[in-house]
């Protein structure tokens, strides 16, 4: 009943381009595109006729670009701005709606609690290793429970499905040690616990040899399925956290690459025409490096918006269901 115990070995692209998705530093991605991009227009100008200082001297379409950036930047600042609100707009509320958030929040700590025979971490990190070590403990007093049996066939499927599961543990409590809640180490961790298969396993093992257990192995079993029942909301508490620091980390971004863009596309509309800049640099004329390198400064807030929106798309559509439900082979 072995599974795949990684999001990369459960996903349909290659490793390099999950980690690219998913694990890469955001800022090294956002220079990446950047260079990219670069690098794209300065081959293109540098192989195309007429040139640009040329296409500068008949026609206003560099101005006319830049002008457009200008009002982009703006609208898009506008746009990161309301995200921020959305995103405090749940941190904001009369204290009415505090309290009754403040104790929906503690009921299931309470849950946690008895789950683990000790208050909750408050690390998210901890809190999830926590309750992976709790699946674990259970699986094991599942397994312990059967020996001795006579019933080789179930002894044998319940073996199977303990190992696989202590296995993904393993590698999920490894990983959250040392993570760092802020950072994709928290979420990488643990989206690579695959929680709903092993919970679709157990109901369907329990189902199926429902006459051939005892009490004690029903009870065991069935507590096993209450800690895996308990990682999910745990997860998508943390997700949710998660993205709620992201958006702000995205936000932040935004904003300060926006003023420098902004000066650099106004620069470019009124300061900077055929004459302003002249010479070569590395044989290339040395304006067709400062209409690159503008261009490129420009597009930095729209380039960082996507590094950080394709991770959070990525990890909504790997956790868009709860419990043993399972969207992909």
């Amino acid at each position: 009943m072995s599974t795949a115990n990684t999001m990369r070995e459960r996903g349909d692209r290659h490793r390099y381009t999950l980690w690219v998705v998913l694990n890469a530093d955001r800022r090294l991605l956002t220079a990446a595109l950047a260079a990219g991009v670069f690098l794209a227009l300065m081959i293109w100008g540098v192989t195309r006729s007429p040139s640009i200082r040329g296409l500068m001297a008949r026609t206003d379409v560099v101005e006319t670009t830049f002008q457009a950036l200008i009002g982009a930047l703006i609208t898009g600042t506008t746009l990161v701005v309301s995200i921020n609100q959305l995103v405090l707009s749940q941190e904001i509320g009369p204290l009415g709606g505090q309290r009754e958030r403040m104790d929906r929040a503690m009921d299931f700590y309470q849950n946690t609690d008895d789950l683990l025979d000790v208050p909750s971490p408050a690390s998210p990190g901890l809190f999830m290793k926590e309750i992976i070590d709790a699946t674990s403990d259970r699986a094991r007093a599942f397994e312990s429970a059967l020996e001795g049996s006579d019933d080789e066939e179930l002894r044998e499927g319940i073996e199977a499905y303990v190992s696989d599961l202590l296995e993904n543990a393993e590698t999920a409590t490894e990983q959250l040690e040392e993570a760092e809640f802020g950072t994709y180490s928290v979420m990488n961790a643990a989206l690579n616990y695959n929680y709903d298969r092993k919970l679709y396993d157990l109901r369907w093992l329990l189902s199926e040899y429902d006459e051939r257990l005892t009490d004690e192995q029903r009870r065991t079993g069935k507590e096993t399925m209450t800690a895996l029942a308990m990682y999910g909301p745990a997860r998508e508490h943390v997700k949710t956290l998660y993205f709620q620091w992201s958006l702000v980390k995205l936000s932040q971004g935004i904003l300060a690459l926006a003023i420098p863009a902004i000066v650099v596309a106004g620069g470019m509309v009124f300061l900077v025409d055929t004459s302003t800049v002249t010479g070569t640099v590395l044989g290339i004329d040395a304006l067709l490096w400062v209409v690159c390198l503008a261009y490129t400064v420009c597009v930095l807030p729209f380039l960082l918006f996507t590094s950080y929106i394709v991770r959070l798309a990525t990890i909504a559509k790997r956790t868009a269901a709860i419990g043993p439900l399972i969207l992909r082979e």
